[in-house]
């Protein structure tokens, strides 16, 4: 080989290692450049979900941003906030009020019991009910199927009276009452199937456009704001709590009547009071 053909040959090798070189070098930069992007955009992402977490947690909850509200008072209410709910006949000279937690298993025991007493008696006209709703459980246990479940009966007492004491059963009931802990009336779906048990609610859209909608959560607010009043008033220790002018109504063991003897012995001597 010519010393002018090795010479040449070697200036090519050098070239073409230049240009490997280059390309290597581009590759590199390109790859840095990658990084450096990904990085920035991994940054601005996790900025962007810590500003989405910061602002969710800023956002009042459901339950509080309701006191904001405007109040939608069922029908068949009175007083200012719609809190007095008063059922049966205008004749009968006294009411017994009755404080209840839609969640609370011995109010569930009690209207499985004694509930189609407490019917009966009103419908003959002995006395009237003034119901109050409590929902201290959510507090204790966590949860909102106490304020769910009387929004509820609101929409149900919305509708008539007769749906309500109807619907309150069928909540109480065996059936459909789950245990405390289990917090199942917070899902409207189920508070609707079991409303369909109630003539008067079965496919009842309106009804139901008030559970979706939380049409009545407000006054659940207020009703249960009523219920620890009251307490206060009327030293009441939990539900199912009984007051008759001014007095609670106790069975022989100094709480509420869980027998139907109990309860027509404790109620007779109320009504003579």
């Amino acid at each position: 080989m010519s010393k002018r053909n090795s010479a040449a040959a070697k200036t090519a090798a050098r070239e073409r290692l230049r240009v490997e070189r280059e390309k290597q070098a581009k590759r590199a930069k390109a790859k840095r450049q990658l990084i450096v992007a990904g990085s920035i955009v991994a940054v601005l992402a996790a900025a962007g979900g810590i500003g989405y977490a910061v602002v969710q947690s800023n956002k009042p909850a459901h339950w509080e941003s309701v006191k904001s509200e405007k109040l939608v008072k069922p029908a068949n209410t009175s007083g200012e906030n719609g809190t007095t709910v008063v059922i049966g006949k205008a004749s009968a000279k006294k009411t017994l009020a009755m404080y209840e937690d839609p969640r609370c298993p011995i109010c569930a025991q009690f209207e499985q019991t004694v509930g189609p007493t407490v019917d009966k008696d009103v419908a003959d006209g002995k006395y009237k009910i003034q119901y109050v709703g409590a929902t201290f459980l959510d507090d204790k246990l966590t949860g909102e199927g106490s304020k769910n479940g009387l929004s509820a009966l609101g929409a149900a007492l919305n509708v008539s009276p007769e749906a309500f004491l109807e619907y309150k059963s069928a909540m109480y009931s065996k059936k459909y009452h789950p245990d405390e802990t289990d917090d199942k009336f917070k899902d409207d779906a189920y508070l609707i199937k079991v409303a369909d048990t109630v003539p008067a609610l079965k496919g009842n859209t309106k009804f139901q456009t008030a559970v979706k909608n939380g049409t009545f959560d407000k006054w659940a607010l207020l009703m249960s704001e009523k219920f620890d009043t009251d307490s206060k008033k009327y030293n009441i220790q939990g539900t199912p709590s009984l007051v008759m002018d001014g007095k609670l109504v106790n069975g022989a063991n100094g709480s509420a009547p869980m027998t139907v003897a109990d309860y027509e012995t404790a109620m007779a001597a109320a009504l003579k009071g």
